[in-house]
């Protein structure tokens, strides 16, 4: 069975050190690679994933030229290799010209960008990510959200919980927009009360070590198996293992195949 991990993170081997070292200290998280591409490459081949999706992250708005020129080297450098990645773009609410700024990522050919609430120092369902969601949605776009806690930030409120999420869905709808963290991390039930079911996806990165099986095959029953993609947030999680607890929640062979490579698929438009 193909498997396509919708959730990871590349750095720049200038930065990669460092960076992993930080956000390890930061979150008390282990990392299973060096953070760079072919780290990541070494543990696509380890778990047999053809494809990852890199999700850069601006934690300010001058950023945007530097990161997005790195993810689209990455893009070119990469784009023959199997297993390979795809990195999608980044963007951040003060950015100034939102729109503009979408229209110059999609120029470059990126599929999709990464928002993350509690990096960026804004509430989901503020003014700038609405603009960036219906600026997603009229150039068919992809957005993937963190969701829930972030584990290096455990002092801060919770920016992107599934209420805000509900509020930013009824003011920028948006069918390409992914909830990562199975819809948010450490609020499953609050996710199951009020995020399951909505038009949106969830990925699964970071979310399922100690997940009781039960409630996740109720999430997933309830959201619909169409709308959940694999993912493991990699350096943070090992993409292998990731995978196998999936395998062990007792699903069917039509539910693991939607999960592990078909949505995903379909979302980026293209067969793997």
């Amino acid at each position: 069975m193909k498997l396509i991990d919708f959730h990871t993170h590349v750095f720049s081997e200038k930065i990669a050190e460092r960076t992993i070292a930080m956000l390890s200290e930061r979150s008390g998280a282990i990392p299973y690679t060096n953070g760079t591409a072919e780290g990541l490459l070494e543990a696509m081949k380890r778990a047999d994933a053809t494809l990852a999706v890199a999700l850069p992250v601006l934690t300010k708005p001058s950023q945007f030229e530097g990161v997005n020129r790195f993810a689209a080297d990455l893009n070119q450098r990469l784009a023959e290799g199997t297993p390979s990645i795809l990195s999608f773009g980044g963007i951040h609410p003060a950015c100034e010209e939102l729109t503009n700024k979408m229209e110059q990522l999609k120029d470059m050919g990126f599929l999709g960008v990464k928002i993350h609430p509690d990096y960026q120092g804004a509430y989901v369902d503020c003014d700038g990510y609405v603009e960036i969601l219906t600026a997603a949605r009229e150039l068919d776009m992809i957005v993937v959200t963190h969701g829930g806690v972030d584990d290096g930030f455990p002092d801060q409120p919770v920016r992107c919980t599934p209420e805000r999420l509900r509020r930013l869905i009824a003011l920028a709808p948006h069918s390409k927009l992914v909830v990562a963290h199975y819809g948010g991390n450490r609020q499953a039930l609050e996710v199951m009360e009020q995020l399951a079911g909505e038009d949106v996806y969830f990925d699964t990165s970071y979310s399922v070590h100690g997940m009781d099986p039960d409630l996740f095959r109720a999430i997933l029953r309830k959201h619909g198996a169409d709308r959940v993609l694999f993912a493991s947030d990699c350096p943070w999680r090992e993409i292998a293992e990731e995978a196998e607890i999936i395998r062990s929640f007792g699903l069917s062979r039509e539910e693991e195949e939607k999960i592990f490579y078909r949505n995903a698929e379909a979302l980026l438009g293209m067969e793997i």
